[in-house]
């Protein structure tokens, strides 16, 4: 027990390093967070006329039937379209969300490793694979799906999953491995 709760608590410190180093110092993924200059009058008019939510815009209210819904898609191709998150207020509180994310991660690792223990003596090879099919996983069920139906980019997220996954199978294939 005591070797899969190094293995998590170290790996998931690996992962969250990388996610840091990711999402700040690199640059990575400045293409999702894009700055208008006219974000003031933009976040106004939202607030005036939203509540807190996600919005999918142009979209038909609830209880809609469905040859409405089709006619009101079908002249909805070829226009402008959007994704908002709106937040009636700015709640960057960095310290709990950070340690949200290290303990998300350390728990992931934490399971990763517990059914890597069940393969019996694991090659580095196959934990470093297994490692990775997990992240991979992950990106394809999640923001790969998301990127198929909200037209989004995922390449910095790609690469996320064969860095940080990729470390993390490095690290557990050499200390699970120890005797």
């Amino acid at each position: 027990m005591k070797k899969i709760i190094i293995a998590a608590v170290v790996g998931g410190i690996i992962l969250f390093m990388w996610q840091f180093v990711s999402w700040s110092i690199s640059g990575l993924h400045n293409g999702m967070q894009k700055y208008s200059p006219k974000q003031d009058e933009i976040l106004k008019y939202l607030g005036d006329n939203l509540e807190e939510g996600f919005y999918y815009l142009p979209t038909v209210p609830e209880g809609t039937s469905m040859e409405e819904s089709s006619k009101f898609m079908e002249n909805s191709m070829g226009k402008p379209w959007a994704q908002v998150y709106y937040h009636k207020s700015m709640d960057a509180n960095m310290g709990v969300n950070m340690a949200r994310g290290l303990v998300v991660d350390i728990l992931a690792v934490l399971l990763l490793s517990w059914m890597l223990m069940k393969m019996g003596n694991a090659s580095m090879q196959t934990i470093v694979i297994t490692t990775l099919a997990v992240g991979f996983i992950g990106y394809l069920t999640d923001v790969y799906t998301k990127s198929i139906w909200f037209d989004t980019k995922t390449l910095a997220d790609l690469i996320d999953v064969i860095v940080g996954w990729g470390v993390v199978g490095v690290w557990l294939g050499w200390w699970l491995r120890r005797k």
